[in-house]
């Protein structure tokens, strides 16, 4: 399949503890504390969207609260390939992944302004708040790349 990529911009939420926020994916089937069921905030662009504007809508949608500001933002887009039996069925079947941009930005708000019920059709059923470096172990497997990348190039920003 010659799909597209799909534009996407994705958060890394810190606290004032330098901690950032990960979410359980609903959708998917996982145990508490099994790897791949995790991962930060995300979502689709609007055509001609600015990002920035983009990655505080999503975290509005998302997550319930845009309470934050941007602290840095990774200056390549990242893309990520679909694994094989997601393709034609995972994106609307219309992408073969996504092409990211990167924000860091940090929690301005309190914890109780988290709130994943929001949504109708929530895209996250669980929260919390982790180390930097554990991110790469808790995604799933195609986009464990892109969390390494994001490990390593924001890890000044986890320093308390």
């Amino acid at each position: 399949m010659d799909l597209p990529y799909r534009d996407n911009v994705g958060a890394l939420l810190f606290n004032s503890d330098g901690l950032i926020f990960v979410a359980r994916r609903a959708d998917l089937p996982n145990a508490e504390g099994a790897p791949g069921g995790w991962q930060l905030p995300q979502g689709g662009m609007d055509p001609g969207e600015d990002p920035r504007v983009a990655v505080f809508r999503e975290l509005e949608e998302e997550i319930g609260t845009a309470r934050a500001e941007i602290i840095a933002e990774h200056p390549d887009w990242l893309t990520y390939d679909l694994p094989p039996e997601l393709l034609g069925k995972a994106l609307g079947g219309r992408f073969r992944g996504q092409r990211q941009r990167w924000f860091a930005l940090r929690f301005t708000g309190v914890d109780a302004d988290i709130r994943l019920d929001l949504d109708p059709h929530p895209e996250f059923d669980a929260w919390r708040w982790a180390r930097l470096e554990e991110l790469p172990g808790m995604a799933v497997a195609f986009k464990r790349a892109i969390y390494e990348v994001l490990a390593r190039d924001f890890a000044h920003l986890a320093a308390r």
